[in-house]
């Protein structure tokens, strides 16, 4: 009998060091103010690193650790196909046009600030954003399937952190081990 999980893992796109560090670099730079959107259907969708399961396990675990959801991304892909390596060289790639755009913008932005257009289109790039990662949450969960249980433990999160204003710690600490649970019996 084959392994058809083994033989989807061997067939899998292994990129290069240079493919990381480059891919990485895209995604920093075209993801620009809402980088996460661009992250998924990069990695995903156009170079077929991770499938859609994969790379929602990989933000589940990387949206509960310190620091940038994309870069803790970022340093797990990188790990995952060449190690230490792998990793300073995907998250360098992932900070590195960023870093250079925000030198020049907060030069800029110095230089310009106090004229009210500026202030507004400020304005619309930030809604632009809360668009993208909306889109991405409702692609995300549309192709994933979610059980109804899964579905309840997302709209609670959403209900407390987003309505209630409740700190994101204690949902995690909450509903975290809620959902953990309901996985383990679901897929008993």
């Amino acid at each position: 009998m084959v392994d058809v999980a083994a033989h989807e893992q061997d067939s899998r796109v292994v990129p290069t060091k240079l493919g990381l560090l480059l891919t990485f670099m895209k995604i920093g730079v075209v993801g620009f103010g809402g980088v996460g959107p661009w992250a998924r259907r990069i990695i995903v969708e156009e170079r077929g690193w991770l499938d859609e399961r994969e790379y929602a396990d990989v933000l589940s675990i990387c949206g509960v650790l310190p620091g940038p959801n994309v870069g803790n991304v970022s340093v797990f892909v990188g790990d995952r196909f060449h190690g230490l390596v792998g990793a300073v060289l995907a998250l360098s790639g992932l900070m590195s046009g960023p870093l250079a755009i925000m030198l020049a913008l907060g030069y800029l932005y110095e230089l310009l600030g106090g004229i009210p257009a500026i202030d507004s289109a400020v304005g619309g790039v930030g809604a632009a954003a809360a668009g993208l990662f909306i889109g991405t949450g409702l692609k995300m969960a549309q192709r994933l399937k979610l059980s109804a249980a899964a579905v309840g433990i997302l709209v609670g999160a959403f209900v407390a952190v987003g309505l209630l204003r409740v700190p994101l710690v204690p949902v995690i600490l909450t509903l975290g081990p809620v959902g953990i649970a309901l996985a383990w019996r679901y897929r008993w």
